[in-house]
């Protein structure tokens, strides 16, 4: 896990999942660190339940996702590193998931207004966990509209995803490569760090019998100081 600051970015916060924490009680072991979307909200297609309970562990220096099904209900599962009132920074995530119809990440940048699309939204890494990883800059307009950044690349093997938001510019790095950058209608209001693992947006529901992890190695985030 890198530590420390870096040049124009000042580290506010980095974990390496040291504890373990078994399924129901990660938020009680790292409750001073992390949040989550609470029980019985619902994601984004209607078709998943969030619960931390039934979907978030640690161990063996990892942080687990569980998505899956109990009684016909999706489980899924938000999880958000505590972090300071921010506008601009940069985040990484090192990250593996098993190849799981019907479930997804968009682990995204959301403005603490809710206002959208006016005030813009920063997604990578996103895809269906059985499909490849893509990143999006969502234009600041109440217009809407976005520049999207499409790989080849699937979430079976480890990678590293990072998000330099700055004024004016998105940079989207994939293993310290940058893959796609955004200057048009930049997000310039605060914004909050959602790990937003959910059910896909088309397609239907998740098969009963799918289930798979998401697994996080480590996660950074650093306060934007030129």
């Amino acid at each position: 896990m890198p530590k420390g600051d870096l040049p124009g970015w000042t580290q506010i916060f980095a974990d390496d999942f040291s504890k373990d924490a078994a399924l129901g009680s990660f938020l009680s072991a790292y409750g001073t660190r992390w949040t989550a979307y609470p029980s019985p909200w619902k994601d984004t297609s209607g078709n998943g339940t969030y619960d931390p309970a039934r979907t978030l562990s640690a161990s063996n220096g990892l942080m687990d996702i569980w998505v899956h099904t109990v009684n016909g209900v999706h489980y899924v599962s938000a999880p958000m590193p505590k972090l300071p009132k921010m506008t601009y920074g940069r985040y990484s995530v090192r990250f593996q998931a098993d190849s799981t119809p019907g479930y997804k990440v968009a682990w995204l940048l959301w403005p603490d207004s809710d206002s959208w699309p006016a005030d813009g939204e920063i997604d990578f890494p996103e895809g269906d966990l059985s499909s490849t990883i893509s990143a999006y800059a969502h234009y600041a307009s109440s217009s809407g509209g976005q520049d999207a950044f499409e790989l080849s690349t699937t979430f079976s093997g480890w990678h590293t995803s990072t998000v330099e938001w700055k004024p004016g510019k998105v940079v989207f790095y994939l293993d310290g490569k940058v893959i796609g950058t955004s200057t048009k209608l930049v997000p310039s209001k605060p914004m909050h760090w959602v790990l937003q693992t959910e059910t896909r947006l088309s397609g239907g529901a998740p098969s009963n019998s799918a289930s798979g992890h998401v697994r996080v190695d480590w996660v950074t985030a650093y306060s934007y100081t030129p």
